[in-house]
């Protein structure tokens, strides 16, 4: 896989795989978050951050981390794989919080800078419906999809996956 998208849940470790995965493979890791937020939690106009998105994919090799679904199927176009952490809400929850307080006040270094790590009640609710509202929709998404697609429901199973990568 030279063209790698990661999708799942806020809190399931995206971006934390996608560097892991960047630093063993060797390809250019880009987030989402950055392409589509400006500093101060401003969204970036739709075809600007489209236009940025499309200069990525683009590229022979990256692995593009996030969920932004408007952008799946334009993603999908290009990608020879996706790494979809699907995880229990619980566990994505449980982590949500826990890089909440470990950057509060701060941007974690996958978000734009001057993007302070945040936690409101409308984040917590698209967490607690995520698998809910978005299982369906990306395994219809992913049904025509011609590349390798690996599905992960425990970070042991993408540990195990990681390490023979």
């Amino acid at each position: 896989m030279q063209r790698i998208l990661v999708i799942g849940s806020p809190g399931a470790g995206k971006s934390a795989l996608s560097h892991a995965l960047a630093a063993r493979t060797g390809l250019p890791l880009h987030h989402l978050d950055r392409m589509f937020w400006l500093p101060g939690w401003i969204e970036r106009d739709r075809d600007e951050g489209r236009a940025i998105l499309g200069g990525v994919l683009a590229q022979d090799r990256w692995i593009i981390d996030g969920n932004y679904g408007s952008t799946l199927p334009l993603r999908l176009t290009r990608a020879d794989g996706v790494v979809w952490l699907d995880y229990s809400t619980k566990l994505c929850l449980g982590r949500a919080l826990k890089r909440w307080w470990s950057y509060r006040g701060t941007a974690r270094p996958d978000m734009t800078e001057g993007c302070p790590e945040r936690l409101d009640l409308e984040f917590l609710h698209y967490i607690l419906t995520f698998r809910r509202n978005w299982q369906a929709r990306n395994a219809a998404a992913l049904a025509g999809f011609g590349g390798e697609i690996v599905r992960f429901t425990s970070p042991a199973e993408a540990e195990c996956w990681l390490a023979l990568q």
